[in-house]
């Protein structure tokens, strides 16, 4: 029960770290260029902090196990388990953090991909979704290029 405290303590001053680490921004990039606009590195640091809390959580409960207390240790076990769960999600959530899909190419444009559209922008009046000529001047249901 006392390992579970430990655990718990640590587990919310890893917590309160991390979080307070976002909040102020400790994640931007450090070392790049002002006119830099690619997406931001990994950021390694909730990844490796989550791993090592479950290495430990893991070594007590083979302890525990080794120890002869199985109950103990199962049930570090499972705590271990969880935190792997976590670990993994963290990773493949500062992957895809870091490694955004890439933008579809413009069929207008070969090779360059398509920048988004603002939601707030509308075509002139007359011209579909896609900002061409509708074939009657109705809405963007009528446009040639409208796909339906």
């Amino acid at each position: 029960m006392i390992a579970v405290l430990i655990e718990i303590a640590f587990a919310a001053f890893m917590a309160l770290s991390l979080g307070m680490r976002g909040w102020a921004g400790s994640t931007s990039r450090s070392g790049s260029t002002p006119g830099d606009t690619g997406p931001p590195p990994m950021d390694w640091v909730p990844v490796l902090w989550l791993g090592g809390f479950t290495l430990g959580v893991s070594l007590v409960a083979v302890f525990f196990l080794r120890s002869g207390h199985p109950l103990a240790g199962a049930f570090q076990l499972l705590i271990g388990a969880a935190l792997l769960a976590a670990t993994v999600a963290a990773g493949l959530d500062e992957h895809e953090r870091a490694h955004p899909a890439p933008l579809p190419a413009c069929p207008t444009q070969a090779g360059v991909p398509c920048t988004p559209r603002d939601p707030d922008s509308r075509p002139p009046n007359g011209q579909g979704s896609t900002g061409h000529q509708c074939r009657s001047g109705g809405d963007s249901d009528e446009c040639a290029d409208s796909g339906r």
